[in-house]
């Protein structure tokens, strides 16, 4: 398809951690956007967040994107679509409680798109690495072209019992794949193309409303609870780790995602480096000292072993460059630390 420099760009899940910063790039780059948001109250305070946009955006309520038909009406006279509504939490007791919504609600979007987006030209899906590889702590290098099918086989195998990041990473895995085959039956009769972003652990500054620490995103509420709260053992701030990636990073990709015809019926990682928990404790003391517990003071960064993405196609195709681990560090404390919440 040909570059999209402009136009109304349809956002889902638009009041998300990912998706107000993806709302944002778009504004920026002189794209109006509508977004959906599962309610009225939500769509206000989207609204509130870019008041100084004025028209430029706009919201759409859809309250549950697992409904068939949920997105009929949202699609119309737009032009690309950022599929970036999907369930992340870790506390679902039943797999499908994070599974169906994240399969169906891809399947809608798709099928809305196809019948009623009549000016789409592209679809671009937001999945992530957790969809590539699990979190085993043994290194390893992946690419586009893996598939994280260990989640999948311990959530079918352990079921309610299996592990929380498990159930998160299989309801990715199956919902990109998912969404892959149906664009590979359908594509003939489209007139649009797909890209999938495959970001890894998001990390960052926030523009979406939060009361308190639980207002915020789970990678968020994770990386407070781990680096900033020290809730966390020596064994695990040395072993476990994945990627990470900057939330400004991810939205820019989104862009670039439209503009260059290039990234049309690709699968692109999105991602800056690998890290371990300690690593980040340590980036985070080299900024506010003390205030941040010192964690396993007998880590050794040199032993770390960890999954590496590989990460050229980001970087060739929509000339992707990436903020630096202490950059991203020291934007997201002073957001927390002028919340109090540091």
């Amino acid at each position: 398809m040909p570059a999209i420099t402009s136009g109304k760009v349809l956002v889902t899940g638009a009041s998300g951690y990912i998706a107000v910063w993806v709302v944002k790039t778009l504004l920026d780059r002189g794209f109006s956007v509508r977004g959906t948001v599962r309610s009225k109250s939500k769509g206000q305070v989207l609204k509130e967040v870019f008041k100084t946009y004025g028209e430029t955006l706009e919201y759409v309520i859809v309250e549950d994107i697992a409904k068939e038909g949920a997105f009929d009406e949202a699609v119309v006279d737009i032009d690309a679509i950022a599929h970036t509504a999907s369930p992340f939490h870790i506390t679902a007791d039943d797999p499908d409680e994070v599974i169906f919504p994240a399969v169906q609600g891809t399947n809608n979007l798709l099928a809305s798109a196809k019948n009623y987006g009549n000016d789409v030209k592209r679809v671009i899906l937001t999945s992530s690495s957790a969809a590539i590889a699990s979190s085993s702590g043994e290194a390893a290098i992946r690419d586009e072209t893996d598939w994280n099918d260990l989640s999948v086989q311990e959530v079918r195998t352990k079921g309610r019992d299996a592990h929380p990041f498990d159930k998160y990473r299989a309801s990715k895995t199956l919902s990109e794949r998912a969404a892959w085959d149906w664009y590979e039956t359908n594509k003939a009769e489209l007139g649009w193309d797909m890209v999938v972003l495959n970001p890894s652990f998001v990390l960052g500054p926030w523009l979406h409303k939060a009361e308190n620490v639980a207002g915020l995103s789970t990678s968020l509420r994770y990386y407070h609870s781990v680096v900033l709260k020290g809730e966390a053992s020596d064994e695990m701030l040395a072993t476990s780790g994945t990627s990470w990636v900057d939330v400004r990073d991810v939205a820019e990709a989104h862009t670039l995602a439209l503009i260059k015809p290039a990234a049309g019926g690709e699968r692109i990682v999105i991602s800056a480096n690998a890290f371990k928990w300690q690593d980040l404790i340590l980036v985070a003391r080299d900024i506010v000292g003390d205030r941040v517990p010192a964690g396993n003071t007998s880590y050794d960064p040199a032993k770390a072993e960890h999954i590496q993405y590989v990460t050229d196609k980001g970087r060739q195709i929509l000339g992707l460059k990436y903020h630096s681990i202490g950059e991203t560090t020291r934007h997201m404390l002073h957001e927390f630390k002028c919340r109090g919440w540091l």
